[in-house]
């Protein structure tokens, strides 16, 4: 009779320990789980389109589309270079405002592009690292690579780009 109480006592107090355990992990799994979350940036997908006019002959100005919609200008920062008589590099340096009035940082950026037509070009190449920014785009990193034109006849260009952005995670 003595060995069942202590069986059922040893039964008993192994699923407190059991409950104590479970319960630790939860809690260990859970602060670990929000660590993580704060010390990894949080990646997305992004896209949309740009729009700009030449305001004089170095500097575009123009509206944002899409995941990062907002105002941007784009200033050629010194002559293009001709691989060949067909494809022209522009280094080319941003300076782009979202609508919330946060400013996202980007690197300078090289467009490769090809002669399409008289003083039209296809642009074939254009990768841009984000470097972080102001508000929401403070810590920010990422790419963003865009295809368009640009039509030096009339002063305009237009871009489809895709990529993606990280944002620090917000601390809780």
């Amino acid at each position: 009779m003595r060995s069942r109480h202590l069986w059922q006592a040893d039964v008993h107090f192994g699923g407190v320990l059991a409950r104590m355990a479970l319960a630790a992990l939860t809690v260990t799994a859970s602060t670990a789980a929000a660590q993580s979350a704060n010390a990894t940036p949080h990646c997305r997908p992004i896209g949309g389109t740009i729009m700009t006019n030449f305001i004089d002959q170095n500097t575009t100005l123009g509206t944002v589309t899409g995941d990062l919609a907002g105002a941007v200008s784009a200033v050629v920062i010194e002559p293009p270079t001709f691989p060949d008589d067909q494809t022209a590099v522009f280094r080319v340096q941003h300076r782009w405002v979202t609508d919330s009035g946060d400013m996202v940082r980007v690197a300078v950026a090289e467009a490769v592009a090809r002669l399409t037509a008289p003083n039209v070009y296809g642009i074939v190449s254009y990768p841009v690292t984000i470097t972080g920014g102001t508000g929401a785009f403070q810590h920010a990193t990422g790419s963003i690579t865009s295809i368009g034109a640009v039509d030096l006849n009339t002063g305009r260009t237009v871009f489809r780009y895709t990529g993606h952005l990280c944002l620090q995670a917000p601390a809780h």
